[in-house]
């Protein structure tokens, strides 16, 4: 059974040469939305704050707040990038984290080359690896274009194939920072297909969202964060 348990779960970030790096200071004070301290003699930025969840398999989460509320923070949490100095995190499940689709790739090698680095990642057998090629670059429509370096792809050609490489694999838990979308007016209904499927055979999806709408669309419970507190959770539907 899919559950995510987090139990008065903080997270700092550090501020290395407080006096020195004001600017900075007030900088990431102001995008994160927290309360400057110190903990073990080092200025930090409180950016999450005793948050506590108990997520159960076949939920919902929308993540709703400004700026600085700390949703990017809570997913990154929950994937395990950053580490609570205080509380503990509960998974059972395996996670798909999609908060950067270009996170890994390297934009000198050509699609295909890269295509082959996801599947490693992926601890893909060798026809395994050939069925990957073969769906990402019928997905993405790109053809021939995958053995040209990524460098020279147009905007739209980079999405596809980002697109394509984040959705291919889908695990149990997705974590979404805002809702992935590619392409052009042909390409995106094939995208919000793909996302809506995959939103379907999820255990659990986590998604943050600056868009009430969305949320309200894709998600059974939505979570207020404000300053890196939760203000109030609310059902909906």
């Amino acid at each position: 059974m899919n559950f995510i348990k987090l139990n008065n779960v903080s997270v700092n970030y550090p501020v290395l040469d407080y006096y020195k790096q004001s600017i900075k200071l007030r900088a990431i004070k102001f995008l994160t939305g927290g309360k400057i301290t110190t903990y073990n003699d080092v200025t930090v930025v409180e950016a999450l704050k005793n948050i506590n969840l108990d997520i159960k398999k076949g939920e919902r989460i929308g993540l709703y707040g400004h700026n600085g509320s700390g949703k990017t923070t809570l997913l990154r949490t929950v994937a395990g990038i950053y580490k609570p100095y205080q509380g503990t995190i509960d998974i059972n499940g395996n996670i798909t984290s999609m908060l950067s689709i270009f996170l890994g790739v390297n934009e000198f090698e050509t699609g295909l080359n890269n295509i082959k680095l996801k599947a490693k990642f992926l601890k893909l057998s060798q026809k395994e690896t050939e069925k990957m090629i073969h769906e990402v670059s019928e997905f993405s429509e790109l053809g021939d274009f995958l053995n040209m370096p990524i460098s020279t792809y147009s905007s739209g050609m980079n999405v596809r194939l980002m697109f394509a490489l984040a959705t291919y694999s889908v695990s149990d838990i997705i974590l979404l920072d805002e809702w992935l979308s590619a392409g052009d007016e042909n390409f995106a209904p094939k995208a919000e297909a793909r996302m809506q499927e995959i939103v379907k055979k999820s255990g659990i999806l986590i998604l943050a969202s600056h868009s009430m709408d969305l949320l309200k669309k894709i998600c059974n419970k939505i979570v207020y964060l404000e300053k890196g507190s939760i203000k109030k959770i609310e059902a909906n539907g």
